[in-house]
């Protein structure tokens, strides 16, 4: 019996939608437009929490990272920080050697200021007469190529017998090979850097990169890798590292307290004093990086919720004007036996049928959008939003729609059937 009202009900609210067809679509283009800002926005944080977890991942699950600067994305860091002593190779040397939790730790030292941005001053690169002055030239140990977040395309990485003996050797990124080789092969060939020649033993197959710009010092595509020792030759003043550490198996939290440990021993910070360097881990990073777009997600869903605040007032007053045409047919349907809350349900179903419309509409649309927006963007729309869209816009049918219904539901009989 049940069913059959409802059936009933649900065929009257698809009857008048056709009757209004213009004034239907225009009611529900608040919530069309606020249904489809949702998916589109969810699409984009979505699919870039997705890259940008992938890309960090790809540098190891299980990677820690030392720095002089406090973790996270910090732009701006501050005078103090700036004064800090550098991060140096002995502190690498000493969690090697120190930390029970950790399997390998390599330092990185270059002369380019990776806090300075993209545009930042770079060591030129040669090839003969071609240049490349967006290369990232650093030092590193053959640890770091141990940790397994490079893959080699083109030949092998440096030994640690070349680092000892300050080989002038070196490992380049898949841009670098493509700019300063364009028509020949890289590998074997030499590249002159401050006027010194080094022998390319090494091709990097091409990372796919998101979180860093193409001009970034970070871009690994555009990295110059060589041994430690040579380019404390080519730079001796500059004493400043970045360090990379890998956990064993299992032991990320007790490797991650026994590099504090070691770096507070060695810089010397006195107990209840807090550290005067950083040290974060993979999921730390994307942890920080999902609550920025978290935040930015729900800023930018309480923004389209006003148009979907403006389709419910819509919906409000469509129905409003529906009673108040209907208000015969609402006096004959109560005079043959009809309850309140018949004349209720019909309305609210009515209502939500509209936005219920609306919302597949919006989410058709959004969908559309966020796979065009994915030729040049990452887009990915979770499975949790074309339901919650549809949810919500049926959930603003019912409310909305409900003081029209109620005042329906309260004609009463005698002065409805005299209405004209």
């Amino acid at each position: 019996m049940i069913r059959a009202e409802f059936k009933e009900n649900l065929l009257m609210a698809f009857d008048t939608l056709r009757q209004h067809k213009l004034r239907s679509f225009l009611t529900i283009l608040g919530v069309v437009v606020g249904t489809t800002t949702v998916i589109v926005i969810a699409a984009f944080v979505s699919g870039i929490d997705s890259r940008v977890s992938k890309e960090i991942e790809s540098f190891g699950t299980n990677s820690i990272y030392a720095f002089k600067f406090d973790p996270g994305f910090n732009f701006t860091p501050s005078v103090e920080e700036r004064t800090r002593k550098p991060l140096v190779e002995e502190d690498a040397i000493a969690i090697r050697a120190e930390c029970e939790s950790c399997e390998f730790s390599a330092p990185f030292m270059s002369p380019v200021d990776f806090t300075s941005g993209p545009f930042t001053q770079r060591v030129n690169v040669r090839n003969k007469e071609i240049e490349m002055t967006n290369a990232t030239v650093q030092g590193t140990t053959s640890d770091y190529f141990k940790m397994g977040v490079t893959e080699i395309a083109e030949g092998r990485y440096f030994s640690p017998d070349e680092e000892v003996s300050r080989q002038r050797v070196a490992v380049i990124g898949y841009d670098v090979a493509n700019v300063l080789f364009p028509t020949s092969v890289a590998l074997g060939n030499d590249i002159q850097i401050e006027g010194t020649k080094y022998r390319i033993i090494g091709v990097l197959k091409e990372r796919e990169i998101f979180l860093v710009g193409a001009e970034d010092p970070n871009n690994e595509n555009k990295a110059v890798y060589l041994p430690f020792k040579t380019i404390k030759q080519l730079y001796p003043a500059n004493e400043d590292c970045f360090i990379m550490t890998t956990a064993k198996p299992g032991r990320m939290k007790e490797a991650l307290e026994e590099v504090r440990t070691i770096l507070r021993k060695r810089r010397g910070v006195e107990q209840g004093k807090p550290d005067n360097f950083g040290v974060q881990t993979s999921e730390q990073i994307i942890e920080q990086f999902g609550a920025i777009t978290g935040g930015v997600f729900l800023l930018m869903v309480a923004i389209s919720s006003v148009g979907l605040l403006i389709g419910g007032i819509g919906v409000m007053n469509i129905m409003l004007v529906s009673v108040t045409e209907r208000t015969k047919e609402i006096g004959i349907r109560k005079a043959i036996g009809a309850r309140k809350i018949d004349i209720i349900t019909q309305f609210l179903i009515e209502a939500a049928t509209l936005t219920g419309l609306g919302g597949i509409l919006g989410i058709a649309i959004g969908i559309g959008l966020s796979l065009l927006i994915q030729t040049f963007l990452p887009t990915y729309v979770p499975l949790w939003a074309p339901i919650v869209g549809f949810g919500v816009s049926v959930a603003m049918g019912v409310g909305f729609g409900l003081w029209p219904a109620w005042k329906a539901a309260n004609l009463h009989p005698i002065d409805a059937l005299r209405y004209e």
